[in-house]
């Protein structure tokens, strides 16, 4: 990747950096003595909208969005502009059922509402996913791509990430998270909008951008024949997925957990609901022009790059270089936030008694582990090759329906038991590996499995049908500590319809949306 950087972009990138460290050092010595884990359950509604945008979008959805933009059209958005409704369910059912119990992290919803099986089964998967996807995978991603822009060796750009986003993590905790956070999404929002107004004024405005794809290009529903994003395997299979990443991930509602009250935290993924209208057009929205502009020698994979290449001029060029370090520090900073809370406060914990002055300590130590290991990993992807990555995104996804299952019912049906909960996650998680490994390795032959959307929607189907029928046939903990959905409803319904009347506006708005690209 040749991109030449003029000293205008370098002094970019170094107010950048001073800014980062600005926000997340200096900033931090004020609140010394804050909660690194949940920032004292102290944020404001923007505060997390704002982190949860830059979390949510990392490295790999800068350069993988605009991918699908270049090679597919409109069709990605549908990952975004259907996200309103999981966060609505987080925010409206979720939320205030983690709030009742008063949890600082998923595990210990699964202790309270299953037991101490099915708790040990999550602190295991989000301990090891948060290292691979949220670390390993990002500083692999991020390392190549810093690599090739500044010419480093990859370990050399994979390290540096690495102490950076440890340094302020470890020491400001969530708050230091959250404050670069907001600072990186608003780097992030500003290049992305500069670098589709400089795409659209190249092509010569939008009916000409529109005239000069083919038509399937603004179809946000394909047909049930289309072999990559179906309707139905959109409408079926991405919600499986959603529902555990937004409503059960910890490295996702740990920021809303933190929220002042479960109205600033409800209002916070409002929030975000709203920028993600402008995400498919600032993200997707590139990579559509990138094909119409350099189709002859672009791919899908460097369509962001080939753009920025071409079309930003130096100093915007380095500001939207930052934004994909931003991106990209973000995503590992929060990983490593999440990773430190949960083997702290539900590992550590379970075998030494600790203050919070010894949590602190603990926590950081823990951080600074966390990111030797995420850089083990990251070195362990880049002699397995991309095939290795892309496996265990696949396996991943494959294995989000027992706990989106687990998790929904969880909350919906006091019912079910706990013996359940464990044959889905222990059973239903084991049958799911096999099916994921069997799926990538095209066994027992190509074409046997179908598409994995679809398939996670097979698995969740049967998982459900699994943890009615054992629920219906096993006792459930007589004594549960968790209130029924409707028992938190009369506790937090009766100031809950301001909050319903936006999220009314917001569902009337991708309404509107829908009807435009039908």
């Amino acid at each position: 990747m040749d991109i030449s950087l003029a000293p205008v972009d370098y002094i970019v990138l170094l107010l950048y950096v001073i800014g980062l460290f600005f926000i997340g050092f200096y900033l931090n010595k004020k609140t010394s003595d804050v909660d690194i884990f949940l920032g004292n359950r102290s944020l404001s509604w923007w505060q997390i909208g704002f982190s949860l945008f830059s979390a949510n979008a990392g490295p790999m959805m800068l350069i993988g969005f605009a991918g699908i933009g270049f090679s597919q059209g409109v069709v990605g958005s549908n990952f975004e502009w259907l996200a309103w409704v999981f966060l609505l369910l987080l925010s409206m059912f979720f939320l205030p059922h983690y709030i009742s119990t008063k949890i600082s992290t998923m595990p210990q919803f699964l202790q309270l509402r299953f037991g101490k099986r099915s708790y040990n089964f999550l602190i295991v998967y989000s301990l090891i996913s948060i290292l691979i996807i949220w670390l390993g995978s990002a500083l692999y991603a991020g390392g190549l791509l810093i690599s090739e822009i500044f010419n480093w060796p990859l370990m050399r750009a994979i390290i540096i990430i690495a102490i950076i986003a440890t340094s302020f993590t470890a020491i400001g905790g969530l708050k230091a998270v959250v404050r670069t956070g907001i600072f990186q999404s608003i780097i992030i929002i500003v290049s992305s909008i500069a670098l589709t107004c400089l795409g659209i004024h190249k092509i010569g405005g939008i009916g000409k951008l529109i005239h000069a794809t083919p038509e399937n290009y603004w179809r946000l529903f394909r047909p049930a024949s289309d072999p990559q994003y179906s309707w139905i395997a959109i409408i079926l299979g991405y919600p499986v997925v959603a529902i555990y990443y937004w409503c059960a991930d910890q490295t996702i509602v740990q920021k809303v957990l933190a929220a002042k009250n479960i109205k600033e935290g409800q209002l916070g993924t409002i929030f975000l609901a709203v920028l993600k209208i402008i995400m498919p057009l600032i993200f997707i929205f590139p990579g559509i022009m990138c094909y119409v502009l350099f189709k002859d020698t672009a791919q899908p994979d460097n369509a962001y790059i080939t753009l920025i290449k071409h079309l930003m001029p130096h100093g915007l060029l380095g500001l939207c270089i930052a934004a994909l370090i931003a991106a990209l520090i973000d995503t590992v900073s929060s990983g490593l936030n999440s990773f430190s809370t949960v083997f702290t406060l539900d590992v550590v914990a379970q075998f030494k008694k600790m203050d919070d002055v010894q949590q602190r300590k603990m926590g950081k130590w823990i951080t600074v582990v966390a990111a030797v290991l995420a850089v083990l990993i990251a070195l362990l992807f880049s002699h397995s090759g991309k095939g290795f990555f892309e496996l265990t995104q696949g396996l991943l996804s494959i294995l989000a329906p027992p706990l989106s299952v687990v998790f929904l019912a969880g909350i919906m049906w006091k019912r079910v038991s706990s013996l359940a909960a464990e044959v889905v996650l222990y059973g239903g998680g084991l049958v799911c590996l096999i099916i994921g490994a069997c799926f990538v390795l095209n066994f027992p032959y190509e074409g046997f499995w179908p598409h994995f959307l679809m398939l996670s929607f097979y698995i969740f189907a049967g998982l459900s049908i699994v943890i009615v029928i054992i629920s219906l046939f096993t006792k459930a903990k007589s004594n549960t500590a968790l209130p029924s959905l409707v028992e938190t409803n009369k506790k937090f319904g009766h100031n809950a319809r301001s909050v319903w009347i936006r999220w009314a506006l917001v569902a009337l708005l991708m309404g509107i949306i829908y009807l435009i690209f039908k």
